[in-house]
């Protein structure tokens, strides 16, 4: 459901989303602004998700908050659970959420209005029965001062959804369909808490590592599951399929497999060390990481056959992670030096020019995805750490430029992952300390505002399948 704030004198639409560390854009989408972008005072406004936390001060009072924010005091009592005299103690942290869970329906309103202003819209229409479904309403007809619950509606967008979740009591793969908000479970007991789905480029497998480290390959459209192989338990783990999508490149006691998952033919080929394994769009050359002579980690290319072996970076630092080749092959991202610090940087494979991704205040920037046209990454970057755990939702350029800030999760760090036609992203929020995701969230970056499409289940992991 969607929260709403009461515009009060003095309000601007930039002052009201710095209060929560907003992207104005974000503001203006959720309510369907134009421009000059004016507000009333008295005005209902849509507050996307945002850092909703504050670490009590010497002085402070619910009060003083309740003023800072522009709230009404019963909204800080009632989010925190807290009981008379309303007392607070220095360093506690408080949820300070942006208003009320509900929309008072004003004189004219429709629910199709309604709809429209507040984005709940699925396949660009306005999903205005969605709302009276959710609100049980007997019929169309809204009378001033009424109360609505405004949902989220299911986007629409194409392709599929792959998560981990445990929905179903254990961890197994799914799959959220946005043309409807349908969930469908893949597996049946056979996933992990650490499984994390991969699509093949064509869209019809995904491959995952389940219970007992077994390696699997689901055929989407008829269900049928393969077990491929038994991976080593305690490694960093990273496979890939090849562009036709009938081989899974992984790596096993320092071999990189080649497994053809429709003749069931196998290659390997020794590598002392290797990692982060991922095919070119060629087809007949991989990206790897592994140590050079002198133990320093770097990444190669080297035919599938074994030969050419090509060293592409020329590291002198700590271990390079999360290789990923751009999916038109002219571009390589990494991050180092580790998981307290961690910098993504990017080389063009042309000329060897390294570029140094900015990235957020904490210097800790996760899950880097190339967008399916190759000139933008997603990530994810930990920020407000003195107020629990949050994390930006970015993009940026390829060498570094355009960095820009789409959303706030409230996780320390969360994947993303890219539709196919690279318009939206989806990422997880919905954590509580350190602990784990219960909400999927997807944004249009043509019109940035954070819909939910999943919420109050475990998630783990997600990745938005390549084509339609």
């Amino acid at each position: 459901m969607q929260y709403f704030y009461t515009v009060r004198p003095g309000d601007t639409l930039y002052n009201i989303a710095g209060r929560w560390e907003l992207p104005v854009d974000s503001l203006i989408a959720a309510n369907n602004l134009v421009p000059p972008y004016t507000i009333k005072v008295g005005q209902q406004l849509s507050i996307p998700p945002g850092v909703n936390v504050v670490r009590v001060k010497q002085g402070d009072s619910i009060y003083r908050i309740a003023q800072l924010f522009q709230i009404p005091l019963s909204v800080i009592i009632e989010a925190n659970q807290l009981q008379p005299p309303y007392v607070i103690q220095v360093g506690q942290l408080l949820k300070v959420p942006p208003g009320v869970h509900y929309y008072v329906v004003q004189t004219g309103d429709t629910l199709y209005q309604i709809a429209r202003r507040f984005n709940v819209v699925t396949k660009g229409n306005p999903n205005y029965e969605f709302i009276r479904q959710v609100n049980q309403l007997a019929s169309s007809n809204l009378f001033p001062r009424m109360r609505l619950i405004i949902p989220f509606a299911p986007p629409g967008d194409k392709g599929l959804i792959a998560y981990t979740s445990d929905r179903g009591g254990h961890y197994d793969i799914w799959l959220y369909n946005p043309r409807n908000g349908a969930n469908m479970q893949l597996t049946n007991g056979l996933g992990d808490v650490n499984s994390s789905p991969v699509w093949s480029l064509d869209s019809n497998r995904i491959a995952f590592v389940g219970m007992n480290n077994i390696l699997y390959v689901i055929h989407v459209k008829t269900s049928s599951i393969a077990r491929i192989d038994e991976v080593e338990e305690g490694t960093a783990f990273q496979m890939d399929w090849s562009p036709d999508g009938q081989r899974l490149a992984y790596i096993k006691q320092n071999q990189i497999i080649l497994y053809n998952v429709l003749s069931h033919q196998v290659q390997s080929i020794t590598q002392l060390g290797s990692s982060d394994i991922q095919w070119f769009p060629n087809g007949v050359e991989l990206l790897f990481q592994a140590p050079d002579p002198s133990g320093v980690s770097q990444l190669y290319r080297i035919q599938t056959d074994g030969t050419g072996k090509q060293q592409i970076t020329n590291n002198t630092g700590g271990p390079l992670h999360n290789a990923q080749l751009s999916p038109d092959g002219l571009f390589v991202l990494y991050t180092t030096p580790g998981v307290s610090i961690s910098i993504i940087h990017t080389v063009e494979l042309s000329t060897g020019n390294v570029f140094e991704i900015k990235g957020g205040p904490l210097a800790k920037n996760y899950f880097p995805k190339w967008s399916p046209d190759s000139l933008r990454i997603a990530y994810s970057a930990t920020a407000f750490d003195d107020r629990g755990y949050f994390s930006q939702i970015r993009t940026v350029g390829r060498r570094g430029e355009n960095d820009k800030v789409w959303a706030i999760s409230n996780c320390f760090a969360s994947p993303v992952t890219w539709s196919p036609d690279g318009r939206r992203m989806a990422y997880l929020s919905g954590c509580t300390e350190q602990e784990f995701a219960h909400e999927m969230w997807v944004i249009n970056l043509d019109h940035p505002v954070p819909i939910q499409v999943i919420e109050g289940v475990k998630i783990m992991s997600l990745q938005w399948s390549p084509s339609i």
